[in-house]
């Protein structure tokens, strides 16, 4: 279950997330709505261990190690953040997307066959930005799905791309309900749908407990022992030893966190896909 208890974020002038409540079991989807997609973001960010909160709790099975979020979760096409870049084909995506996954599990993974099994060969020559809302949102979805320790899958704006529910809300349900593998899914919205009923919150809806106060104190902050400011965060991460994790202990502090949640070293991908979130780490850093 992921639980965040008033999670807040201070931004430069306007909080960049106000403190927000909520709670998610594993197959359940819940959406979150908020009119501003840099809350949206941030909370998305927070949601999967990607951003240092400043001010509340956000737990995963009772733990508040953001390392064990990290691992546990999926961003999944954040804009500005991981979202694939136009200039990327599918085949190309799903290449480097599969090169995330820890060795013990990648095998001999390579883009073709996988694109086979999953059924996207069909577009596997499109460019990223030929792909219709839905078909991309079942690519990302399925290569977050590729590593075997994924069990969050945290959404960002799905609905960004159509204003057509039908384009993301049937995917987020199915992957929610899988009783071959049960997920907690997140998908952070611009508004509910008119027709959803299912588990929901709202962006700082916990705001109240922040009356005259910069930020909420009341719950525990969020250990970041492995987060640190004006960290890279991107789709691609480096080489990641058999069990998943960094090769040593003391890299923690400069880590990338990918579409997939793993975490590697800071190193360059051949095609430039990593996108700096230095303005969003910069509004809390100050």
């Amino acid at each position: 279950m992921l639980s965040a208890r008033q999670l807040s974020v201070k931004g430069r002038r306007d909080p960049l997330l106000p403190p927000t409540t909520l709670t998610v079991e594993r197959g359940q989807l819940l959406l979150v709505a908020g009119d501003r997609q840099d809350q949206r973001t941030a909370l998305a960010l927070a949601l999967s261990g990607r951003m240092k909160s400043t001010g509340g709790s956000v737990a995963w099975d009772g733990q508040q190690r953001t390392r064990q979020l990290r691992l546990a979760s999926a961003l999944v096409d954040s804009p500005g953040v991981n979202e694939p870049e136009e200039h990327l084909s599918v085949r190309d995506l799903v290449t480097e997307d599969l090169a995330l996954v820890p060795r013990r599990y990648r095998g001999a993974l390579l883009s073709g066959p996988w694109l086979k099994v999953n059924r996207f060969e069909d577009i596997a020559g499109l460019w990223t930005e030929q792909l219709d809302p839905a078909r991309r949102l079942e690519l990302l979805t399925a290569l977050a799905l590729a590593n075997p320790h994924t069990d969050l899958l945290v959404v960002d704006s799905p609905d960004r791309h159509s204003a057509d529910n039908a384009a993301w809300l049937p995917r987020l349900q199915e992957l929610a309900s899988d009783a071959g593998r049960p997920l907690a899914v997140v998908a952070t919205v611009r508004a509910l749908p008119p027709s959803w009923n299912g588990p929901s919150a709202v962006v700082g809806n916990d705001a109240v407990a922040d009356v005259g106060n910069d930020a909420v104190t009341d719950g525990p902050v969020t250990e970041t022992d492995e987060a640190s400011d004006g960290q890279q965060t991107g789709r691609h991460e480096a080489a990641i030893r058999d069990d998943g994790l960094p090769e040593r202990p003391d890299e923690d502090d400069a880590l990338n966190e990918g579409t997939h949640g793993h975490e590697s070293r800071a190193t360059p991908a051949h095609t430039g896909q990593h996108v700096r979130t230095d303005e969003l780490e910069t509004e809390v850093a100050k």
